[in-house]
């Protein structure tokens, strides 16, 4: 031997199947906010009121903007690739036929993607966006509810967006998937 002992060692990535298999066969707790990121079981922080009510109104201001134009899908997995399966807050989809009964959605299904970030800022900006960027997700927006402010990711390259805009307490936006639509906002952020 050359003086220093070689240790060996191989880690192990989950896939999407393994992580559906593990919640199928109650490896997690009912209670537990867990989601599969490039492999690893990460848990979620848990809901706080501010997250929760700011999750409720935009779900329910895509819901009136949108109509049957969109299936608004919250806080349930997606189908990122055979390692990645978040759990969005909420998830701007296309409609199916089956409603998605068959399977989770997946990259070509999703049209728009919310987190919302009270102490998750750097994990969703950090993380999230460059994975959502590499599986071609169109738009993103990451809500900072401790700023009053959007973060806004469009036109996925590679593990970035070509474009990112912050925009403070705005009082509607809109999706790039759905030129006619303005999704109000007003009222919502203090000003």
């Amino acid at each position: 031997m050359d003086g220093a002992a070689k240790v060996a060692y191989r880690t192990y990535r989950f896939t999407v199947s393994d992580f559906l298999r593990m919640d199928e066969a109650g490896v997690f707790a009912r209670e537990a906010r867990v989601e599969l990121i490039e492999g690893e079981i990460v848990e979620m922080a848990p809901i706080g009121s501010l997250h929760a009510a700011t999750v409720a109104f935009l779900h329910r201001r895509l819901v009136e903007g949108l109509g049957r134009r969109a299936v608004i899908w919250g806080q349930s997995p997606v189908v990122l690739d055979e390692f990645s399966a978040p759990q969005p807050d909420i998830a701007v989809l296309v409609p199916r036929s089956d409603h998605y009964r068959n399977s989770h959605p997946r990259p070509a299904d999703i049209l728009l993607m919310i987190e919302v970030a009270d102490t998750t800022l750097a994990f969703d900006r950090d993380k999230k966006a460059p994975l959502y960027a590499r599986s071609g997700i169109a738009e993103l927006w990451i809500v900072d509810v401790e700023r009053s402010a959007v973060h806004v990711f469009r036109d996925p390259q590679g593990e970035r967006y070509a474009s990112e805009q912050v925009v403070v307490a705005p009082p509607q936006m809109g999706i790039a998937a759905f030129p006619d639509l303005v999704v109000d906002l007003s009222g919502f952020f203090p000003q």
